[in-house]
């Protein structure tokens, strides 16, 4: 895989985290606009010709709606809450390894609720 790749990749994964998170908050056109292009993996032409406008118009609505969803996180970093909570689950399951077992069935009540909450 190149570079390239790799990077369109983690692109394509964070407006599909971000999409999860504030599609609400974006127009009917652009959640349609983002899914078929990154959900769908459509091209920009393919979207052009099923809304019948240009390929320039498909690209500015999705380039807008990719600023708005990095406006919303940068506002409301729900996004970064939910990877540092993912990242304190992880931490813990290594750590209830090493206890005893009642001990471990405490635990794993604490993480469960610590799982809900997204």
């Amino acid at each position: 895989m190149t570079e390239d790749n790799i990077n369109m990749l983690t692109k394509t994964n964070r407006i599909n985290m971000l999409v999860d998170f504030y599609e609400k908050l974006l127009t009917d056109k652009q959640q349609t606009f983002l899914k078929h292009y990154f959900y769908d993996d459509y091209s920009l032409g393919e979207i052009a010709a099923e809304f019948q406008i240009s390929r320039q118009a498909v690209y500015e609505h999705i380039k807008r709606a990719e600023a708005a969803l990095e406006d919303y996180e940068a506002k409301l970093q729900l996004l970064l809450k939910h990877e540092q909570r993912q990242q304190v689950v992880q931490q813990l399951q290594l750590f209830m390894t090493e206890l005893k077992p009642e001990q471990r069935q405490q635990a794993q009540s604490m993480m469960e609720q610590l799982i809900n909450l997204d």
